[in-house]
């Protein structure tokens, strides 16, 4: 979220520059993204102060990182005893780690919708964030206790830390 600060009139050069930045530094690839972008600027500037904005950013993913966290999930999934399907492990993980959108139940209440991690609907920082968050679910005594039933804690951490540290970066 952004904001208009001033109505202030730029200098010239100001304009200049800001050009120079704006439309010669960063711009659009194809000739419809670099109208969008003009369009966009000109909007901001015509704006008046305290009109605000909302920008949505997208970073691509990385395909390596990707795959990290993937041989993560699946060697965690291989060597737990309680789910028998990955796709409901996944399930499970993203609603642990909090990757979830809340809704309305059908009979009240709310519940939680787990998100996409696929590339057209999660960017990297949101996959970064998802990682880092399903990492520190599997390391919680309730995740490890519900993988492993039969293990006492500490074997069932040194269980989950075993798995994890193959995958350090």
């Amino acid at each position: 979220m952004l904001a208009k600060m001033s109505d202030a009139e730029l200098t010239q050069e100001q304009r200049q520059l800001m050009r120079a930045v704006l439309f010669e530094m960063v711009d659009g690839i194809s000739e419809a993204d670099k109208k969008t972008w003009r369009r966009f600027w000109n909007w901001i500037m015509k704006s008046g102060s305290g009109e605000i904005f909302s920008i949505e950013t997208w970073t691509p993913r990385n395909g390596r990182f990707h795959r990290l966290h993937m041989k993560i999930e699946t060697s965690v999934f291989a060597s737990q005893e309680r789910i028998q399907n990955f796709e409901q492990f996944r399930t499970w993980l993203k609603i642990g780690a909090g990757f979830v959108d809340w809704m309305a139940g059908p009979k009240g209440g709310v519940v939680p919708v787990p998100r996409s991690i696929s590339y057209k609907k999660c960017d990297e920082d949101t996959m970064r964030r998802f990682h880092a968050d399903a990492i520190a679910f599997l390391r919680s005594g309730y995740a490890q206790k519900y993988l492993w039933p039969h293990l006492a804690a500490v074997k069932a951490q040194e269980m989950i830390e075993g798995i994890l540290v193959r995958f350090e970066e």
